[in-house]
């Protein structure tokens, strides 16, 4: 019979046999998230209070900028010669180094050179590869398709604004490494700070193209957007009669959440316009950039829940990276963690060919066995699909759809009809992941261009026995 009791949920009182063996512990793991106040492990956190280290000021201001900052934070908890080894990296690196508190309190540093937060974001000289011949800055050719400085319309219905070129933390593997953060020795940035001038010329182009009805506001990343300025460039956008969609896109959930959770101002605004848009029967999402479970804590989930009752709709967009995400293991466990916090996995990609840090980029290959076991594992809506943003400005492409893939050389070929009709793209894995022979084609200009018009041919017969 069916309980009645109103303070009771009408279970049924009979027996349920099960079909299933029970669950292993580890099949929930997603829900144990990080919990308590889990940075005085830090030395220079030790003393910090829960209510300075959740403030978003705090931990901007704490930041390590530096190598010197870095060793005064953690203070012993690595070896000297790894400190070393950091110095020596960032005079190799394409991207200079900001590291919120937050993340710093999440690594091992009892283990340093195989934690997936650290590899992310502190770069080690001992770890560097020799780049892919084939490695540019601005691989994905954003600048190119810049109709005004700051402004990429690629696909007909959709354009990328990119207001400002700061972030509450730089990562190594940043496609915009071409603009974002600081000046390094090896790079000097294209300037994109924030400029009304420039904005309007931007708002300009948008307004006079039908077409655009999508819009990605990304950066530098819109968490350093101020709260006036969130809601300036959002209600200017989607209150343009073609405009129907639009997203911000930032990584501060993933590197700084607690400004969710005490920016009340910038967080009103973000808001407003969702709201603004919803009024006026348009869509205006959240993007983030988790790409390890372990980013995800009690921080993060009260952060996100804040979101949700506010009628936030969040999604994630991860990068695929060698060792931080490139097992089937890991990648469930993220995404299954991402939809304990009602945040919806969207895309994981493949690392975009830039330059400097070769040691995270993976290939295809891995991409394509990792997505065949995630598929299935949770709801539909909660699996991401895998993508390779073809380098050369051919947009984003299934992993799967590559017209052409030879694991010796490396080369995947995609085309993109809906994007660039006519064209062909490729993708090269990791160098190092070739065999030593193939590696030495492709440091000889001829063979290296042998390789490339043979998989351009492949490519092609394979279109044409399609037709």
């Amino acid at each position: 019979m069916i309980k009645t009791d109103p303070t009771q949920p009408p279970y049924t009182d009979e027996v349920i046999t099960a079909i299933k063996p029970p669950v292993v512990p580890d099949s929930l793991l997603h829900t144990k998230l990080r919990q308590g106040e889990f940075w005085r492990q830090i030395p220079a956190y030790a003393d910090i209070d829960e209510a300075t280290f959740l403030d978003h000021l705090w931990q901007g201001k704490h930041s390590v900028t530096s190598a010197d900052k870095l060793e005064a934070a953690i203070q012993g908890l690595a070896p000297q010669a790894f400190i070393e080894d950091v110095k020596e990296g960032l005079r190799k690196a394409p991207m200079s180094i900001r590291v919120s508190p937050y993340l710093i309190s999440l690594i091992d540093w009892k283990d340093p050179y195989h934690d997936p937060i650290r590899i992310q974001f502190i770069p080690v000289a001992s770890k560097v590869l020799r780049d892919h011949p084939m490695l540019t800055l601005d691989s994905l050719h954003e600048q190119d398709d810049a109709p005004v400085p700051g402004l990429t319309h690629r696909y007909a219905d959709k354009a990328l604004f990119l207001p400002l070129d700061i972030c509450p933390v730089y990562c190594r593997f940043c496609t915009r490494s071409y603009a974002i953060g600081m000046d390094t020795e090896e790079v000097e940035k294209v300037q994109l700070s924030p400029d009304p001038k420039r904005w309007a010329k931007a708002f300009k182009y948008i307004a006079s193209r039908p077409e655009l009805e999508d819009i990605v506001v990304s950066g530098g990343d819109a968490y350093q957007l101020s709260a006036r300025n969130l809601r300036l460039i959002g209600e200017t956008i989607i209150t343009m009669p073609n405009i129907r969609r639009m997203r911000f896109a930032t990584k501060g959930p993933a590197v700084m959440p607690m400004k969710i959770l005490t920016d009340t101002e910038w967080v009103n605004s973000l808001i407003y316009v969702v709201e603004l848009g919803r009024k006026l029967g348009k869509d205006v999402v959240l993007h983030t950039h988790f790409n390890h479970p372990d980013e995800i804590t009690w921080v993060t989930e009260q952060a996100m829940l804040k979101l949700f009752q506010a009628g936030v709709f969040v999604r994630n967009q991860s990068v695929l990276q060698r060792g931080v995400n490139d097992t089937k293991e890991t990648m469930q466990l993220l995404m299954k963690r991402l939809g304990h916090v009602n945040v919806h996995p969207y895309y994981v990609y493949m690392h975009d060919m830039v330059k400097g840090v070769e040691d995270l980029r993976t290939t295809v290959q891995t991409a394509m066995n990792i997505e065949r076991h995630v598929r299935g594992t949770t709801a539909g809506f909660n699996t991401p699909t895998f993508v390779c943003d073809a380098p050369g400005g051919g947009g984003k492409r299934d992993i799967h759809s590559a017209d052409y893939y030879d694991r010796v050389t490396g080369i995947a070929v995609y085309t993109a009809p809906g994007v660039k009709p006519g064209q062909s793209f490729m993708y090269f894995d990791p160098i190092d992941t070739l065999s030593p022979d193939v590696q030495a084609r492709w440091q000889d200009p001829v063979q290296r261009q042998a390789m490339i018009d043979e998989a351009e041919i492949k490519s092609a017969a394979a279109l044409l026995a399609q037709l």
